[in-house]
């Protein structure tokens, strides 16, 4: 997706030998400056604030405000190897030092502070694994359908108009939320990602039944399932190393953690899924940002899925976005030999046809020519060998990385040498596709839906991939249009638009109903900005930021969505009236007594269950309003 991934390609154990090695390990507070400028602000000043004191609108440019918010691992791991690399390589040690010590926030409590005063009472401790899962995973169930019964939830649409703060859980060292959790009776399984644990709280409460440091940062959202037929019920994440860890569900214990991996940069970013005996795990890449660095040899890496058993993760197959890049017989400006295909990276949890036996999923953007024909596409996977069935490619030749700029290159402009094929074809548009594909059966149809970053939303014919519907909101940009996901009543498609920056009359953020079966669009609500009282200020670019980037949810007769500005909403989803609207981008009392603000609503949707919302608060990646708050709704008695 060309996202800014402070983390990216860097294991936990990895960073905290650089930030030793420079003597920054436990760092927890601002230098003392005694009266003296810190060495770190004139690094910063000469290197980084060109491009983070005033990042243009839309841009995935953290501003200063921002990257003072964000830990001196994240920071360092930007600098030494993420996609900030190529500034950090020209830094010496001593620079990059004092420069995470100049911005990274003051660290969170020490250890287990934020979770033990916050145990639940021994005997309210137990995890009873007997009920049935409120989701499966990301997308609610395998169809990505993001929908869910008033049964599943615990509420119906009238309560979803009623909502208010039941509790709020604080995160240390963290700046945003990136996943969502599962539900199991009255225990939430939710991973803490930037905090290094995965957590078991109880639902109406937020008390902590246990809590385990995982080995690596978890990425995404959690996946639920048993691990063999008479094996235990277990959730499977994966993480920032590339690994991928299955956790028992009654205590956390690690079963089992492989490395499902062709390429061996790449961490996984998407949410695996229980498919029968066979976990599904979505594969990245990372030459999008690698290739900032004009030494390196652009570019190599490209998507797959992988299935892995359940029982042990073995690995069973791996299905690749394309063939390895070879060397392309020429060098760009710097003289360095350029590679290719590359890219198409898989950012999103896959859905599967159990019946049918056909995994679907969706597709980046490529990095380096020629186009392989599967950018920017849905396809569908033979579940059983992982051969491909078919693939829809929604936009050919939509090569780029964050060396290259977005769109035509204007007259004269000086593009990075690894931006080799700038002017070349491709359209440079980093429209792929960030969220996963949704199946949905109906009056005697099967069709896969899909949602574009060029605001386009597309139905095709499940069993032979060819075109049904399209729908274009807006022009879409690189953050905007559909981001991260779509949803499903059953009846219509809901697709958020971002847009953010995106000027009028272009900009289309706000929420859109489709039709299914006819393709013809039932109703459109268009967000606007609220930077009212004191929101100018703790909305990170208020005015520009106020579209639904994270996926929806569908409880029951209502449609909840969350905006980039804190706010979410909630819409009755057959006419698309605004029932409730709530404002998260606040200081929160948490129940772990630490320090909690909300802010951005992204990546991470809402989901629900033990009849209550949980909302992930805050994600400051792309300029926008850190957070480190897990809020809980419950309906108004």
């Amino acid at each position: 997706m060309g996202v800014w991934k402070p983390l990216a390609g860097a294991g936990v154990a990895a960073v905290a030998a650089v930030l030793a090695g420079m003597g920054l390990a436990g760092l927890a507070q601002a230098q003392a400056t005694d009266g003296f400028e810190p060495p770190g602000k004139a690094v910063y000043d000469q290197l980084c604030a060109a491009c983070h004191n005033a990042p243009e609108a839309g841009s995935r440019t953290p501003a200063f405000s921002a990257l003072r918010k964000m830990s001196a691992q994240q920071i360092a791991a930007a600098l030494t190897t993420g996609v900030m690399k190529p500034i950090g390589d020209g830094m010496d040690r001593r620079q990059i030092r004092d420069v995470v010590a100049y911005l990274a926030a003051p660290e969170g409590p020490v250890g287990t502070a934020w979770l033990d005063g916050n145990r639940c009472a021994e005997d309210k401790r137990a995890v009873d694994l007997s009920a049935r899962a409120a989701q499966v995973g990301f997308g609610v169930d395998t169809d990505n359908s993001r929908r869910m019964t008033a049964a599943q939830a615990g509420f119906n649409t009238r309560d979803a108009a009623n909502l208010e703060v039941a509790w709020a859980l604080a995160l240390p060292r963290t700046s945003g939320l990136r996943g969502q959790g599962v539900v199991v009776g009255s225990t939430l399984f939710y991973p803490a990602g930037q905090a290094g644990h995965l957590l078991a709280l109880d639902t109406r409460t937020g008390c902590v039944k246990w809590a385990v440091q995982t080995p690596s940062n978890l990425r995404a959202s959690l996946a639920y399932g048993r691990l063999g037929p008479n094996g235990p019920w277990a959730l499977v994440g994966g993480d920032n190393s590339g690994h991928l860890t299955a956790f028992d569900a009654r205590d956390g214990k690690v079963l089992w953690r492989v490395d499902p991996r062709h390429d061996k940069q790449v961490p996984l970013s998407g949410t695996p899924l229980f498919a029968g005996d066979r976990i599904l795990v979505p594969i990245s890449a990372a030459d999008v940002g690698l290739a900032m660095r004009q030494g390196y040899e652009c570019c190599k890496t490209h998507g797959a899925v992988a299935a892995v058993s359940a029982t042990d993760g073995k690995l069973l197959w791996t299905w690749h976005t394309m063939p390895d890049a070879k060397p392309l017989g020429r060098k760009n400006s710097a003289g360095v030999e350029m590679f290719g295909p590359s890219g198409a990276p898989i950012w999103s949890s896959p859905s599967v046809d159990l019946k049918a036996g056909v995994a679907y999923t969706s597709t980046g953007e490529g990095t380096s020519p020629p186009d392989p024909g599967t950018t920017d596409s849905l396809v569908a996977i033979d579940l059983k060998t992982g051969k491909t069935k078919w693939v829809f490619q929604a936009l050919a030749n939509d090569i780029w990385h964050m060396a290259c700029p977005i769109g035509a290159p204007k007259p004269g402009q000086k593009i990075n040498p690894n931006c080799f094929f700038a002017g070349e074809g491709s359209v440079l548009l980093d429209h792929d596709f960030g969220g996963g594909p949704l199946l949905w059966k109906g009056r005697g149809k099967s069709l896969v839906l899909g949602g574009q970053k060029s605001g386009e939303v597309w139905a095709v014919d499940a069993a032979t991939g060819r075109k049904v519907w399209r729908h274009q909101f807006g022009k879409g940009s690189a953050l905007g249009g559909v981001h991260w996901g779509i949803a499903t009543d059953g009846v219509r498609v809901f697709a958020p638009i971002s847009d953010p920056g995106v000027p009028a009359p272009l900009n289309a953020a706000g929420l859109y109903a489709i039709d299914i079966a006819s393709g013809k669009l039932a109703w459109s609500w268009k967000s606007t900005p609220d930077c009212s009282g004191e929101r100018m200020t703790r909305v990170a670019g208020c005015a520009i930021r106020h579209g639904l980037s994270a996926p929806p949810l569908v409880v029951d007769g209502a449609v909840i969505a969350g905006s980039l500005d804190g706010r979410f909403h909630v819409f009755e989803a057959a006419t698309g009236k605004l029932l409730a609207t709530h404002d998260t981008a606040v200081p929160f009392k948490t129940v772990n007594g630490i320090d909690g603000k909300g802010g951005s609503i992204d990546a991470a949707g809402p989901f629900a269950g033990d009849g209550m919302l949980f909302v992930p608060s805050g994600y400051a990646s792309f300029g926008q309003t850190a957070g480190n708050v897990l809020v809980a709704y419950r309906p108004k008695k």
